[in-house]
């Protein structure tokens, strides 16, 4: 049997960055991956495909000129689906080469087959050619990702009643289709494909969507897809969903209306995929959706060898803090010192328009009874905007009366995922408004609305006085000196 002193089993974003860590530090790591190729989720059906789907669609139909040109402007008249899995090959390969060679030079052993506990400690791995071999783990983490929750009363057949990891296989583009569920994963496709022009239906039993982004950016989000069509049926759920004999499929929602289309994409949650691992042998349990409870701080579960990071431990569940929780579980496993999460991360949502939040929403300010001023830039009062011919985009932020620092900053638009990092910046330093009217932006840029953003809550807040100048935390050194 193989001793290793960190197994990983799952190869995806916090399985890749948590074995290259503890391979650093020297020690002997094992990555086991039941895929054909590594990369997990993240890179074959998750996070990189949607993006680079994204990207194809807007770059192919010439969204972002749409502005200037109107909007049956297109670069490529007929865009079909062979157009959009061609770049994505092209750049999954090009993903899994970069992973395949980051194991190479950390010396990270890999072994592809499906692994199983035996006990807190050991696994036992079927490999792909068949074979059955034990591997044994100072200390294992669960990087296992996650899989498309199926109802039993959805008839999936793999061609028009889909999920979204079958969506990346389809022979043609929908004229038509029904999304069945508005979130992160439902919205993102919902908006691409209405991007290609496809007649694109949303229905959530929720009265709303996106419920942790602040409501002011869902209500700007909502108006910009209504206002070129799409449908948002909110407060009704999918009672049922069958596919009719002349090929169409039909959706039968709670309140008794009735809505048809060419194709339906169910993307009601998911699940970890946690149902093959045996966890009971291990003293481990998961939860009805199969998510593994650990410590916040060191993603140690309730066994002490046995760690978990990314989209298994359930929220944020992101690419770049599943990177981070692996990070930091490779860390505490090994002995290293480990620093805790980050305060504050990035939230980014690539639907179209982009969506990318840090920091604390209005809502939760109101809660928190902490007074507030907001500051709002709209892209098109920038220079830049006009340039890029964009109508919609609106950058958000919100500071502390009582100290002037940042709270939270909100983006919807063109950019948002690139832009939130200044925020998210000047948030983990703890600054405050002065920063933004203090200090200058190139021009003409999009970053620029930070500015007028915080022009227009300085507006508000005023100057600091002489008074509350002196001795202030957040004041600069120079107008302290000044004041006294």
């Amino acid at each position: 049997m193989m001793q290793y002193d960190f197994i990983v089993i799952g190869s995806g974003p916090a399985g890749r960055r948590a074995a290259i860590q503890a391979a650093k530090l020297g020690k002997r790591v094992l990555v086991i991956e039941k895929g054909t190729r590594v990369g997990g989720v993240s890179v074959h059906t998750g996070t990189i495909p949607s993006k680079t789907l994204r990207e194809t669609a807007l770059n192919l139909t010439g969204w972002r000129e749409r502005g200037f040109y109107g909007r049956a402007y297109r670069v490529k008249q007929e865009i079909s689906a062979e157009d959009l899995r061609r770049r994505l090959l092209i750049t999954l390969d090009h993903e899994v080469e970069v992973l395949e060679h980051q194991f190479s030079r950390n010396r990270v052993n890999h072994l592809r087959g499906l692994a199983r506990f035996l006990d807190a400690h050991t696994l036992e791995v079927e490999k792909t050619d068949g074979e059955v071999v034990q591997v044994r783990g100072n200390a294992i983490l669960l990087a296992i990702g996650t899989k498309p929750f199926r109802p039993p009363s959805v008839p999936f057949d793999h061609e028009k009643i889909i999920d979204s990891d079958e969506l990346l296989e389809l022979k043609e583009i929908p004229r038509s289709m029904i999304v069945v569920g508005a979130g992160v994963i439902g919205i993102e496709y919902a908006t691409i494909y209405s991007a290609l022009d496809t007649a694109v239906t949303v229905v959530e039993p929720r009265p709303s969507m996106l419920d942790f982004i602040d409501k002011e950016i869902v209500e700007d989000f909502a108006y910009q897809l209504r206002d070129r069509n799409m449908k948002l049926l909110f407060g009704q759920s999918a009672e049922k969903i069958e596919r009719e004999p002349g090929g169409k499929c039909k959706v039968t929602l709670s309140n008794g209306r009735i809505v048809t289309a060419e194709m339906v994409l169910y993307a009601a949650g998911r699940m970890g995929a946690t149902a093959a691992l045996n966890l009971e042998a291990a003293g481990l349990t998961a939860d009805s959706r199969g998510r593994i409870k650990v410590n916040p701080e060191t993603f140690q579960t309730d066994v002490p060898s046995i760690y978990a990071a990314g989209d298994v431990v359930g929220f944020p569940s992101l690419a770049s803090t599943a990177m981070e929780q692996g990070r930091i579980a490779a860390r505490h496993a090994v002995g290293a010192q480990h620093s805790e999460p980050p305060q504050y991360f990035p939230y980014g949502i690539y639907a179209v328009p982009e969506i990318s939040t840090c920091g604390l929403t209005e809502e939760e300010v109101k809660e928190r009874h902490i007074p507030y001023e907001v500051g709002i830039a709209r892209f098109r009062e920038t220079s830049r905007g006009h340039i890029m011919g964009l109508d919609h985009g609106l950058l958000k932020m919100i500071f502390s009366m009582k100290t002037r620092r940042l709270l939270g900053v909100h983006i919807v638009g063109e950019g948002a995922t690139e832009l939130i990092h200044i925020g998210q910046a000047v948030l983990n330093l703890k600054g405050t408004v002065d920063y933004f009217v203090e200090n200058t932006f190139n021009y003409p840029t999009l970053a620029e609305a930070y500015k007028i953003a915080g022009l227009d809550a300085w507006n508000r807040l005023g100057e600091l006085s002489p008074a509350e100048l002196e001795g202030h935390p957040d004041a600069p050194e120079e107008q302290q000196q000044a004041a006294q």
